[in-house]
């Protein structure tokens, strides 16, 4: 199985437009979230159509050097994606911070999404941080959390409960400025 992480341009920007619905529909199993009065997940009847909540994420594209839009692809098939927002996008003192990733369920439990998340930590040198959802209906995600970053930062992350942009979340924090990943 070819696990290849690339940066999307605007072009191809189509490609994690369309598969961000589904992961917030996935999103909705851990947050008990529903869709708006249009069946769009998103928190205002604003959003009619997926193409009302595609223009939202052209920020993710209008902004190079500062905002990273990587989809994940397995054996050249789009699998997923991964969001990594820098300054002035992420908390004081962190350089890097993984905003969003998603992976289709029928490529989970092969090593995929570790795979991914390591090729990106490894396309930037810094201070990372990233939190997910601390309730136990994503006790999965926490443990892929957990197990990805112990074994990519050596143990040495930092993982904590707190309030952040997005509520309470796990937080997690590592810095791979002097490893090798």
């Amino acid at each position: 199985m070819k696990v290849t992480v690339e940066l999307t341009s605007q072009t191809d920007s189509y490609l994690i437009k369309n598969l961000y619905p589904l992961y917030l529909y996935d999103l909705s199993e851990h947050y008990v979230r529903y869709p708006n009065k249009h069946g769009i997940f998103e928190d205002s009847d604003d959003y009619r159509t997926l193409d009302d909540q595609y223009q939202v994420q052209h920020i993710w594209w209008e902004k190079p050097g500062c905002l990273f839009p990587y989809l994940i692809r397995v054996n050249a098939v789009p699998a997923g994606f991964i969001l990594i927002a820098s300054p002035p996008h992420c908390s004081e003192g962190v350089d890097y911070f993984v905003h969003e990733f998603f992976l289709l369920r029928s490529f989970r439990g092969q090593g995929v999404a570790e795979q991914a998340a390591v090729k990106v930590f490894e396309q930037f040198s810094g201070r990372w941080e990233l939190f997910t959802n601390p309730s136990e209906r994503n006790k999965v995600g926490q443990a892929f959390w957990r197990k990805t970053i112990a074994n990519y930062s050596k143990d040495t992350a930092a993982e904590l409960y707190g309030d952040t942009f997005d509520g309470y979340k796990l937080i997690f924090r590592f810095d791979n400025r002097n490893t090798n990943g």
